[in-house]
């Protein structure tokens, strides 16, 4: 360990800590004292002969340095000689020669031997030498083209202007240029050095002499300047247009009049307004298809990549992961360019790793390669949204109008130069990153062969003002859009919208109207409206749902089944309207269950005991001996019996839950169905781990998700209904039956004046019997020895729905109207009365009732017996009013089952999918979906449960506490 530690002196050595008589070693990483005659360089990390001096040694580690003679007090240029300079004041601060202007040091013969005496050579500068000394001052050497075109000699004087190495001469371009660059987002505007260095001399040199690389050096001051446009001139911008508009006669390049001969091509006009002409006039000559012999679904980028000097630095694959800052492996950067598969990618980078990674912006002119069946290759220029230019101070591509966008050419990704004020090796005080680059592909209308118009690269920057590059960041992101026009799809949904709601509309009306004759009332109040809103919001909410499904399904099946590329999925922006959809669908059907629900909860009930007794016995009157023959009790098991029943199956579903759920994730997740809602043309249900996994479409997502519980819902249903039902068990028609052998009828009134009837009267007239004479019974009837179970004679019908007179339920009411009152204000309350003699003596008196108006007892309270018509089952909706006579429908399809879950299948089924994939919406997690939808489906039915057998106790006056 001692080994391995550093002294405290060593640990504290910095380049700054050495002093002016050591330099900093960069091996031992410490100050080490120079040697005799020497001094530390200006970098500070090597020793120097001191002014006088010469080199005598030298074997790279160390030096030794000589005194030079008197005779020859000067150093030489090279360090290792000693000369005289040509003149007392010809010897500079370092300790070499000086010549005058325009004069070059001369220390050496022809043959390389050090001259006693150096001497300083003219560089003549008037033609035909037209020579100037280089920039050691060692040779003459021919002056720049600028002087001798300007001048027609070397010295640029008179009006001229010497700027950039370069002599221009007046009134080419504006005496000033604006060398800030504005950083709008800051509200900073930043003296920029490299614009004040080069911005006039690149300009005058692309104008003047059609100078290729100062041409590609204006042009990239221009994309630094986020291509901003105003009234001024002399900015970078300004500068090209003015040059490009001035050298309208040198052509244009690749037969692109926007592309000026000898200069970069950065807008496509000059004017805003050209966009739609530029992305919708042609499609491109090629098709895209995703599968077959056609295949075609690469797609291949490339770019002419220059630096901010305007040099061409080469022909760069984008797919390589150029445009992607984000760090991810080879694969899943390569995933963005398969044609069809939505790519996102984005991370968060430290300030410090975009100084690192950019020390100076690369710029881009992206193309697309097309590949024709000969294999000849096309390149297609790619127009470029920036979405930080400004138009006379206005952000106009921002908008969303087409016809207001001002495209250009050229992108860049970090600049990390033009934000630098002080010297070109400064830190820069703003850094400009492009955090959000989108390619999009729109698809052509109507097409059938997978055409697309020029896909838009859209560039937004972020400038961020550098304080602390150690701790600041920057979000930044990539992504790879392919979109087609949603107008018409957009049309056909409000259409159907319209229309369906319409009918929805309609139907609500005639529900209301039912719902009003079956409780016998004519005004139209608020009860009234909030009914019609209920079952509007039912209907509105199956409209909904059935749309949502149909229009996921459609996505499902034609994205994913497509050979050539004909429709492409909704961008996530454009799903919003289709989630909304979803959401009213949802909110809508929990307001028809919840109403449902309490309807359920609220339903008027009795069992009818139709059992008389056998035989009478002897009771004694209290006080004397004698006593009086009175009849015998029934029993009244057998009612309790039919009530615990009647609980158990108002929670009967035609479908398991936990097989639904457990059914459905087990597609979802084990079998990989999830898969197919990914946004990718593919439909892989498994794939590798490294590969990448695009984001969910959320139109996929719910027609998969909806879809599937809808299919194994129905399949139970079906199941239930064709297999179970009839080979198992029919719980339904087994309570009819109980009915029937225990001698108790049931009424349920869910309306005032309209219910459901089960005839449970015994043909044998007993049932409370002992267990031969109840086999005999039914020996008896299944030898067709007794009547028919029916209402009516020879008839089997048990069930039916009813229509009741007001006067039978005013008198219903006023048998039940002692319990409402003890149940009301406690003034009302008679204090002398027992609860339970009450509650019997009600359930008495109405068991007799009830009894006699099925046994025609009452003349002003009868009753007929019909078949509903086919209009009438339709609609839900009966024509005949009972004013007169109650009317008894026949049915045979066991409507009564309305008040139970089990006739409200279709309604539980949808609610359950709607709250399914409402929540994996919300929470993109199928398995919490399903674990909350489970939950959801278990606190409703204990709802139902318990207040169900609540209500049933108070209805039916059963004491609870025989409900188990």
């Amino acid at each position: 360990m001692r080994d391995c530690q550093l002294s405290e002196e060593n640990r504290r050595a910095w380049p700054s800590d050495c002093g002016k008589e050591s330099v900093f070693d960069i091996s031992s990483l410490s100050c080490i004292k120079c040697g005799p005659n020497q001094v530390p360089s200006k970098s500070g990390l090597s020793c120097e002969c001191q002014v006088g001096y010469r080199v005598l040694v030298s074997n790279g580690a160390s030096v030794a340095c000589q005194r030079c003679p008197e005779s020859k007090p000067v150093v030489t240029q090279d360090g290792y000689g000693c000369i005289r300079c040509p003149g007392p004041g010809a010897i500079g601060e370092d300790g070499t020669c000086n010549c005058p202007a325009n004069h070059i040091l001369v220390e050496r013969d022809h043959r390389g031997n050090i001259q006693e005496e150096a001497t300083c050579e003219l560089c003549i500068n008037s033609d035909p030498a037209l020579s100037a000394p280089d920039s050691t001052g060692s040779r003459c050497v021919r002056c720049h083209d600028s002087f001798i075109n300007t001048s027609l000699s070397c010295l640029c004087g008179g009006s001229n202007i010497l700027t950039g190495g370069l002599c221009l001469p007046p009134n080419s371009l504006p005496t000033t240029v604006v060398a800030s660059v504005n950083f709008a987002q800051l509200a900073l505007p930043v003296q920029s050095v490299w614009f004040s260095s080069f911005l006039y001399s690149s300009a005058a040199a692309c104008l003047l002499f059609s100078n290729r690389s100062s041409c590609q050096v204006l042009g990239n001051m221009c994309v630094m300047n986020m291509y901003s446009s105003s009234s001024v001139t002399n900015d970078a911008c300004g500068l090209y247009n003015t040059i490009f508009r001035t050298t309208a006669a040198q052509g244009h390049s690749q037969d692109i009049t926007h592309w000026r001969m000898n200069m970069p091509w950065l807008y496509y006009g000059d004017q805003p307004g050209l966009a739609s002409r530029v992305l919708r006039a042609e499609p491109l000559p090629i098709g895209y298809s995703f599968r077959g012999p056609n295949q075609n679904t690469q797609i291949e980028l490339i770019a002419a990549v220059y630096n901010a000097g305007g040099l061409f630095l080469r022909w760069e694959n984008l797919t390589r992961g150029a445009l992607q800052l984000c760090p991810d492996t080879v694969i899943r950067q390569q995933a963005a360019y398969t044609f069809g598969t939505a790519y996102k990618q984005s991370c968060v980078l430290p300030i410090t790793e975009m100084l690192a990674r950019f020390p100076e912006p690369l710029f881009y002119d992206v193309f697309l390669v097309l590949r024709s069946s000969q294999g000849e290759r096309r390149l297609v220029a790619l127009p470029v949204l920036n979405l930080n230019l400004q138009f006379n101070g206005q952000f106009i591509n921002q908008g969303s109008n087409i016809n207001n966008w001002y495209l250009t050419r050229r992108l860049m990704i970090v600049d990390t130069l033009s934000g630098r004020e002080k010297s070109l090796s400064a830190t820069p005080r703003v850094l400009r990153v492009a955090t959000d680059i989108r390619i999009g592909f729109q698809l052509v209308p109507l097409t059938q062969r997978g055409e697309v118009y020029p896909p838009l690269i859209t560039v937004s920057y972020t400038d961020v003002l550098v304080t602390e590059p150690l701790t600041q960041t920057v979000s930044v992101a990539f992504s790879m859009e392919y979109e087609m026009d949603q107008n018409e799809a957009q049309v056909k949904t409000d259409i159907a919208l319209g229309v369906l709601g319409g009918v929805a509309v309609i139907y609500a009306l005639v529900k209301t109207a039912s719902w009003k004759r079956r409780i016998m009332s004519q005004i139209i109040d608020l009860e009234t409206i909030l009914k019609f809103l209920v079952f509007y919001a039912g209907d509105l909410a199956n409209v909904f749902f059935v749309i949502t499904v149909g229009t996921g399904l459609y996505w499902l099946i034609f994205y994913k089944a497509q050979q050539f590329v004909s429709v492409l999925l909704p961008l996530p922006q454009q799903e919003e309207s289709f989630v909304t959809y979803v959401g009213c669908a949802f909110g809508f059907k929990a307001v028809q269950f919840l109403h449902k629900l309490v309807q359920q909860l609220t339903v008027d009930i009795f069992f009818i005991d139709w059992e008389r007794p056998r035989s009478k016995s002897l009771k004694l009157v209290e006080g004397g001996g004698e006593g009086r023959s009175v009849a015998a009790p029934v029993s009244i098991w057998r009612t309790y019996f039919v009530a615990n029943e009647w609980n158990e199956i108002q929670t009967l579903r035609k479908i398991s839950p936990t097989f639904q759920v457990l059914s459905v994730l087990f597609l979802l997740e084990v079998v990989g169905l999830s898969s197919l809602a990914l946004r990718e043309p593919s439909p892989t249900l498994h794939r590798p781990p490294h590969a990448y996994a695009p984001a969910h479409s959320q139109v996929l997502r719910f027609g998969l998700a909806s879809c599937l519980w809808l299919l194994v819902g129905l399949l139970q249903v079906v199941f239930f209904t064709v297999f179970h039902e009839r080979f198992v068990e029919d719980k339904i028609r087994q309570f009819v039956d109980l009915c029937s052998i225990s001698n108790i009828s049931v009424v349920v009134l869910p309306h005032r004046c309209f219910g459901y009837y089960i005839h449970g009267r015994s043909v044998h007239g007993h049932a409370d019997t002992n267990m031969e004479e109840m086999n005999a019974n039914l020996k008896r009837e299944a030898d067709n020895l007794c009547g028919q179970r029916g209402l009516l004679p020879n008839s089997d019908t048990q069930t039916f729905q009813i229509a009741i007179t007001d006067r039978l339920r005013n008198q219903y009411d006023r048998i039940l109207d002692p319990l409402s009152r003890r149940n009301g204000p406690s003034r009302l309350l008679d204090a002398s009365s027992n609860p339970f003699e009450q509650s019997t003596k009600v359930y008495h008196t109405m068991n007799r009732f009830l009894s006699s108006i099925i046994e025609h007892a009452h003349r002003e309270m009868d009753y007929i017996v019909r078949d509903k018509l086919l209009f009438e089952r339709v609609i839900g909706m009966e024509f005949m009013e009972p004013n007169e006579k109650s009317i008894f429908y026949n049915d045979e399809s066991h409507s009564f089952s309305d008040v139970l879950f089990y006739g409200n299948e279709a309604t539980l089924l949808i609610f359950d999918t709607l709250f399914f994939c409402v929540v994996d919406l919300g929470s993109q997690n199928f398995i919490l979906a399903a674990a909350l939808t489970y939950l959801q489906q278990m606190v409703f039915r204990l709802i139902r449960d318990v207040l169900g057998r609540r209500n049933l106790a108070v209805k039916t006056l059963v004491d609870k506490r025989f409900l188990i």
